[in-house]
C-alpha cells in the first residue's frame, strides 16, 4: 500500500484534492462567518454541513471513477522495468484488477501491434507493393494474433500484482488462468487458454504445473519460470518470463532475457535456425553469476528449443535451438515462432522428471480401437474439450472439466487416471513430464511470440515488462 501511494506521488498521478481549489475556499469563507457570526453559525449550521456532506460526496466520486493513469507496481519481481506498471491496462479504460473482455475494450478499433523489427537484410520489403498487398490478405489472421497477445499481455500484468513470497502455486496458476478466461471469453477450441499456466522452480526448467493435492508454496529464495498461452481460433501466442525476487539471481535472469533478444533479433525470413542457436549461446555464455561464494557461468539448456506455431499446435514441426550446430532448415515468410530461450547454472542438460502434468493429444493421432469405456469416454472429452491443445489433471478435475462453454458444470472427470495412460500407451496423447536439471541449479526462461510478416517482424507479444 505504502509503494502504491508512492508511486502515484512519483508518477505524478492526480492527488485526490486536485481541481477542488473553490471547494477549498469555500470552506475557508464558512469558516470566517462561523466565526464572525455567532448567531448565524447555530442556524446555518445544519445547511453548511449539509453542504459540505454534498460537497464530500462529489470529491468521493471523482477520486473513485479513475483518471487511466497506471501507477502500482509489483511485489519486488526482479528485471521488471520501473516504467511498468502491473495497472497499465487501465489506460485502454480497463478496470482494476481487470474485468472487462478485451474485445470489448477494443471494439469498433483494431488490437495494438506489436514491436516492429526490420529484417537485417537489403531487401526492400516496406516499398515491395507484392509484399505489402501479401501482409494484407493475412490481416484477419493478425488481429486473432493480436488480440490473443493483448489478453496474454493484461493477464500477466494481472498476474504480477499479486505473485509474491508465500503464494500457493495451484492458487496462482488458478486465478491467473481464471482471468485468462474471463478477459478471452472462453468459447471451447473457438478462443481460450492455449496452455496449461507452467510454473517451474528452481532446477525444473519446464512443464510443470501443480497436480491436484500439489500445496507447493513460492519462497523469497525460489526462481520460478511462468510460461501461459492464449489462443483465439487456434492461433496461439507463446510467452514467458522469469519470477525471482532476490538480486543475487539477475545476473542469471539478464544473461537469459539477453540472449531471447539476441534470438529475435537474428530470427527472420531465410534465416537458418543454426545461425540463431549460435547467436543465442554466444550471448549466453558470456555471463557468469556468484551464488554463495561460488561463481558459476550461465549455460544454455542444451536440448530445450524454441519452436515453430501453427493453428491448435503449439510445435508446429521447427525447432529453434540455443546451441550451435543445430539444423540448418530456414525460417520462412508467413511463420510464427516461439523463440524461448533457457539457462542455467546447472549442466546444461534437462531429463525428465518428477509426477506428469501436462498431456496433449497428438497433433496426427493414430485412430486406435479403444476396449476400455473410460477410455472411450475420456478420449472424447478430450476431443470436444481441448482438440490438440495441450490439458493438465487439475483442469480435468474442475466442475467444467476444463471448458464452462462446452461442458457446463457437468464436465469433471473421475477416476480417470487408468483411461489416461492407456490413451497414452497406445499414442493418441502424449505426456509431457517436468523436465530437469540437477537438483540444487537454477534455470531461467524468457520467451516471446513472433510474426514473420512479408514486410517486417512483428514480436506480438511484448510489453513494457519484458
Amino acid at each position: 500500500m505504502t509503494a502504491d501511494t508512492e508511486n502515484k506521488e512519483e508518477t505524478g498521478q492526480p492527488k485526490v484534492i486536485a481541481g477542488t481549489e473553490e471547494e477549498v475556499k469555500e470552506e475557508d469563507n464558512e469558516e470566517n462567518n462561523e466565526v464572525g457570526n455567532g448567531e448565524e453559525n447555530e442556524e446555518g449550521a445544519p445547511a453548511a454541513a449539509k453542504k459540505k456532506k454534498k460537497k464530500k460526496k462529489k470529491k468521493k466520486k471523482k477520486g473513485g471513477g479513475g483518471s487511466g493513469v497506471p501507477s502500482k507496481k509489483t511485489h519486488g519481481l526482479r528485471l521488471i522495468p520501473e516504467t511498468a506498471f502491473t495497472d497499465s491496462y487501465v489506460a485502454y479504460g480497463q478496470t482494476e484488477p481487470p474485468t472487462i473482455p478485451v474485445a470489448k475494450l477494443f471494439e469498433n478499433k483494431e488490437f495494438p501491434l506489436g514491436e516492429i523489427q526490420d529484417y537485417n537484410d537489403n531487401i526492400p520489403r516496406e516499398t515491395d507493393a507484392e509484399r505489402r498487398a501479401r501482409d494484407r490478405m493475412q490481416s484477419d489472421i493478425y488481429e486473432k494474433v493480436r488480440h490473443a497477445s493483448e489478453v496474454h499481455r493484461q493477464v500477466r500484468k494481472y498476474a504480477q500484482s499479486f505473485i509474491k513470497p508465500g503464494i500457493k502455486l495451484a492458487d496462482m496458476c488458478e486465478m491467473l488462468e481464471q482471468k485468462n478466461r474471463d478477459l478471452v471469453v472462453e468459447e471451447g477450441l473457438g478462443r481460450g487458454i492455449g496452455f496449461p499456466t507452467g510454473c517451474s522452480v528452481n532446477h525444473v526448467a519446464a512443464h510443470y504445473t501443480p497436480n491436484p493435492g500439489d500445496d507447493t508454496v513460492l519462497n523469497y529464495d525460489d526462481v520460478m519460470k511462468i510460461d501461459f498461452g492464449t489462443q483465439i481460433d487456434g492461433r496461439i501466442v507463446d510467452c514467458a518470463w522469469t519470477v525471482a525476487f532476490n538480486p543475487r539471481y539477475d545476473p542469471l535472469l539478464e544473461a537469459v532475457k539477453a540472449s531471447t533478444e539476441t534470438g529475435i533479433k537474428t530470427a527472420g525470413v531465410d534465416v537458418r535456425l543454426c545461425d540463431i542457436g549460435e547467436a543465442i549461446q554466444e550471448v549466453m555464455e558470456s555471463y557468469e553469476v556468484e551464488l554463495d561464494g561460488k561463481v558459476f557461468p550461465v549455460k544454455c539448456i542444451r536440448n530445450l528449443n524454441g519452436h515453430s506455431i501453427g493453428p491448435y499446435c503449439i510445435h508446429a514441426g521447427k525447432s529453434v535451438p540455443i546451441v550451435k550446430g543445430g539444423d540448418s532448415t530456414k525460417m520462412e515468410e508467413g511463420e510464427m515462432y516461439a523463440i524461448e530461450t533457457f539457462g542455467t547454472t546447472g549442466r546444461g542438460y534437462i531429463i525428465e522428471d518428477l509426477e506428469c502434468s501436462h498431456y496433449m493429444k497428438n497433433f496426427d493421432a493414430p485412430h486406435v480401437p479403444l476396449r476400455l469405456p473410460r477410455s472411450k469416454k475420456l478420449l472424447n472429452h478430450i476431443n470436444k474439450t481441448f482438440g490438440t491443445l495441450a490439458f493438465c489433471r487439475r483442469w480435468l478435475e474442475r466442475d467444467d472439466g476444463g471448458s464452462q462453454t462446452v461442458n457446463g458444470s457437468k464436465g469433471k472427470q473421475e477416476r480417470y487416471m487408468g483411461a489416461l495412460k492407456n490413451l497414452c500407451d497406445v499414442g493418441i496423447v502424449q505426456p509431457y513430464p517436468p523436465l530437469c536439471d540437477i537438483k540444487g541449479c537454477y534455470t531461467a526462461q524468457y520467451e516471446h511470440t513472433i510474426l514473420l510478416r512479408p514486410t517486417c517482424k512483428e514480436i506480438v507479444s511484448r510489453g513494457d515488462d519484458f
